[in-house]
C-alpha cells in the first residue's frame, strides 16, 4: 500500500538547510495499522504530508496505493483519506452538508453521497448532531466528523495526523474505539502519528519510530519492548548479603542483573514467566525474598534506549 525509497525532504530556514526527513525506506502492507512515533520535529507530519501529496519530496521516491506521489498525485488523492491536525469542516456549515459536499468532490453522485454520509453518521455516533453547525460541536464530535469526511469515498488507505490531540480522556477513548472498529470491520489500511504512547501501544500492530528525520526502529510494540528493554523484576531482601547471593543465582537465568543494597533488579525479555522459577530457586537456596515487583516496559523506555532521551520530554517540548 505504501513504499518509499530514500525519501527525503529539506527545508530552508534562515538560509540554513534543515533535513526534516532523511532517506526514509518504508513499506506498509494492505490492512496494516501503523503508528509513527517520535517527538515534535522528528519528521512524522512531514512524512505524512509527502505521502498525501501535500509536500513534494526533495529526493527519493514514494508510491501510495500503487501510484507515484510526484507523477500521479490525483490518483493518490482519489484512493486515500487524510485527517490532519486541524478541523477539516467549515465551522459555519452543517456536518451532514459537509459530508455530502466532500463525497460529491470525490465524484460520488448526489444519491450515493447522501447515502454514504448517512451511513458514516450512524456508524460514528453523529446522528444527534449531524444537522447542527460545526461550530457548535464538541472537540470529540468534530474529530469524528473529520474521520467521516476522510472516509466518505471509502478509501483503502487512511492517514490520521495526531487524531487525539486536544481531546479529553473520554473522547480519546471513544475515538480510539472508532478507529479500531473501522480497521477491523472494513480492513482499512491506517497510518497515524501520535504523541500518546498508550494510544500507539493499544492501537497499532506496528510502530515506526522516527527521530531527527530518520527511521530508527520498526516492529510490533511487543517485540520492540522485549528486544530493546525487557521486563524488570525487582526483588527485595532483608540484607545486602542476601541480595548479593540472590544476584549470583539470578545470573543463571540470563538477562542483566543489578544490585543496589538489599535490592536486586533483573532485566529480561519475559519477566512474568521467569518469576516463578526464580522464586523457587531462591527458596531452595534458603534466600528469603521480602518483596517482588515486575514492571513491564513502555514505548518511552524503548525510545530512551534507542536515543538516550525520553519521548515524553521530547513531545512536551
Amino acid at each position: 500500500m505504501i513504499k518509499t525509497e530514500s525519501l527525503t525532504r529539506h527545508f530552508t530556514v534562515k538560509k540554513k538547510t534543515v533535513e526534516a526527513v532523511s532517506g526514509l525506506d518504508l513499506e506498509v502492507r494492505p490492512g496494516e495499522l501503523v503508528a509513527f512515533l517520535g517527538p515534535n520535529g522528528a519528521g512524522k507530519s512531514t512524512t505524512l504530508r509527502m505521502l498525501t501529496t501535500l509536500l513534494t519530496p526533495t529526493s527519493g521516491t514514494a508510491e501510495v496505493a500503487g501510484f507515484d506521489v510526484r507523477t500521479n498525485p490525483r490518483d493518490v488523492r482519489a484512493r486515500i483519506g487524510y485527517i490532519g491536525q486541524g478541523n477539516g469542516a467549515g465551522h459555519s456549515q452543517r456536518g451532514r452538508d459537509e459530508l455530502i459536499s466532500q463525497g460529491r468532490a470525490y465524484g460520488l453522485g448526489r444519491v450515493a453521497a447522501r447515502s454514504r454520509a448517512d451511513e458514516l453518521i450512524e456508524s460514528l455516533g453523529l446522528a444527534e448532531v449531524a444537522d447542527r453547525m460545526v461550530s457548535s460541536l464538541s472537540g470529540g464530535q468534530r474529530r469524528r466528523l473529520d474521520i467521516a469526511m476522510g472516509l466518505i469515498h471509502t478509501p483503502p488507505l487512511l492517514f490520521l495526523d495526531e487524531p487525539s490531540t486536544g481531546l479529553d480522556t473520554q473522547n480519546r477513548v471513544n475515538l480510539q474505539e472508532h478507529i479500531r472498529r473501522l480497521h477491523s470491520d472494513h480492513g482499512t489500511t491506517m497510518v497515524l502519528t501520535t504523541h500518546y504512547l498508550d494510544e500507539a501501544d493499544q492501537l497499532a500492530e506496528r510502530i515506526v519510530v522516527i527521530d531527527h528525520g530518520k527511521l530508527i526502529a520498526d516492529d510490533s510494540p511487543a517485540r520492540l519492548k522485549s528486544e530493546h528493554v525487557g521486563d524488570r523484576i525487582v526483588l527485595g531482601f532483608d540484607t545486602a548479603a542476601a541480595a548479593a547471593a540472590a544476584a549470583n543465582r539470578a545470573g543463571a537465568f540470563g538477562g542483566r542483573v543489578e544490585v543496589a543494597g538489599a535490592t536486586v533488579t533483573i532485566s529480561v525479555p519475559e519477566g512474568t514467566q521467569l518469576v516463578p522459577k526464580l522464586l523457587r530457586g531462591l527458596d531452595e537456596a534458603e534466600i528469603p525474598v521480602t518483596a517482588v515487583e515486575v514492571t513491564r516496559p513502555t514505548l518511552d523506555d524503548v525510545f530512551l534506549v534507542l536515543t538516550g532521551r525520553s519521548l515524553r520530554e521530547g513531545a512536551a517540548a
